[in-house]
C-alpha cells in the first residue's frame, strides 16, 4: 500500500484528490488525520504545513509543494531529504501576470483619483498617460516575475527588471546584484514586488530603499510581507512620498484589524489571492512527478528551500 498526503488550509482537498485519482491508480490519496499507517506515506501534497507535521512520515519519497513560494519549508527540522518540487503551471503565471496588469494599470490609468472623485461627486479630467512614459519597474524576475514583466512590456509600458542573477528578458531592461538596486528603484514610477523570500530578500526594501523611489510612485506587493519593511513602508503613504499602494501580503496574515494601512484611502487590500495552484491543470503534471519519484528517476521543478526557490 501506497500512501499520498494532502494538507493544505487552502486547497480542496476533494478537487485535488478527484482530479489526481486517475493518475495514480494504487495510490491512496488521503488528508494528514485519516492516514492509516505513516510508513505507507511515500508523497505529500502540501502547503504551509504546520512544523512537526513530516515527522511520522518515515518513507517520504517526494514533497510537492502547493505554491510557487517556500519559505514555509526553509529550516524545518521535520524534513527529511527528498526532493520538494513546487508547481510550475502555465494558468498560475497568467493569473499572476493579470493581477500585476490590473495593478499597474489602475496606477498608470489615474483610477485611484477618480475613484475619489466619483466619491465626492465630482467630475474630474485627467488626460491619459502614454503607456510609454511610464516606468514600471519588477523586482524579481522568476518564472512569474517574468511572465509578468513581459505582460507589461507588451502593454507598451518602459519595463525594466532587477533580480539577483542577470536575466534577458524581450522588451525588459534587465539588471542585477545590490549595487544596481538603488538605480532600478529611483526609476520606478511603478514598484512591482514578485521577489522570493530568502534570508538575502527578508527586509530587502528597509526604509533607506524605499526612499529611493520617485516620490509619488505607485507600490505593488504580490511576494511575500517580510520583504518590505511595513511599518516604513505606511509612514511613506502617509506622507505621500509614495502615493498609492496595492498590496496582497503582509508580515502578518491575516493583517490584523487594528493595522493602519486598512484605514489608508490610497492603499488597495487583498488577501494574499493574487496566483493561487489551479488543480485542474496542475494535477497531470503533478501526477507526473509522483509517478518519476515512485520510478526513482528525477523529478521536474525541483525547489531548494534554503535558496528560497
Amino acid at each position: 500500500m501506497t500512501t499520498l498526503v494532502f494538507y493544505s488550509e487552502f486547497d480542496s482537498f476533494e478537487e485535488w484528490s478527484q482530479l489526481l485519482a486517475p493518475y495514480l491508480p494504487g495510490i491512496t490519496i488521503c488528508r494528514a488525520e485519516d492516514v492509516q499507517d505513516a510508513d505507507t506515506v511515500h508523497f505529500a501534497l502540501t502547503w504551509k504545513p504546520p512544523q512537526g507535521f513530516f515527522a511520522p512520515y518515515r518513507n517520504l519519497k517526494l514533497l510537492v509543494n502547493l505554491g510557487a513560494g517556500v519559505d514555509s519549508l526553509v529550516g524545518r527540522d521535520d524534513l527529511p531529504d527528498i526532493p520538494i518540487i513546487r508547481l510550475s503551471d502555465p494558468d498560475m503565471a497568467r493569473m499572476m501576470a493579470g493581477y500585476v496588469l490590473f495593478a499597474v494599470l489602475r496606477y498608470a490609468r489615474d483610477i485611484p483619483a477618480f475613484e475619489r472623485a466619483q466619491r465626492e461627486q465630482r467630475w474630474h479630467y485627467l488626460h491619459p498617460r502614454v503607456p510609454s512614459s511610464v516606468r514600471v519597474g519588477v523586482m524579481g524576475l522568476g518564472e512569474l516575475g517574468g511572465w509578468a514583466a513581459q505582460e507589461l512590456a507588451r502593454q507598451g509600458f518602459d519595463v525594466h527588471g532587477w533580480s539577483r542573477t542577470q536575466k534577458e528578458i524581450d522588451g525588459v531592461q534587465c539588471c542585477s546584484g545590490l549595487p544596481a538596486l538603488d538605480d532600478f528603484l529611483q526609476r520606478s514610477d511603478i514598484l512591482v514586488v514578485m521577489l522570493p523570500l530568502t534570508p538575502g530578500t527578508t527586509g530587502l526594501l528597509n526604509a533607506e530603499r524605499l526612499s529611493c523611489l520617485p516620490a509619488g510612485a505607485a507600490f505593488i506587493n504580490v511576494s511575500r510581507g517580510a520583504i518590505v519593511d511595513q511599518a516604513a513602508l505606511t509612514e511613506m503613504l502617509r506622507s505621500g512620498h509614495i502615493a498609492e499602494a496595492t498590496l496582497d501580503v503582509f508580515d502578518r496574515e491575516p493583517l490584523p484589524p487594528e493595522d493602519p494601512l486598512w484605514r489608508m484611502e490610497n492603499v488597495l487590500i487583498t488577501p494574499h489571492l493574487a496566483s493561487v495552484a489551479i488543480p485542474a491543470s496542475a494535477a497531470q503534471q503533478v501526477a507526473e512527478n509522483i509517478q518519476r519519484a515512485a520510478r526513482g528517476e528525477p523529478v521536474t521543478n525541483q525547489v531548494f528551500p534554503e535558496r528560497g526557490y
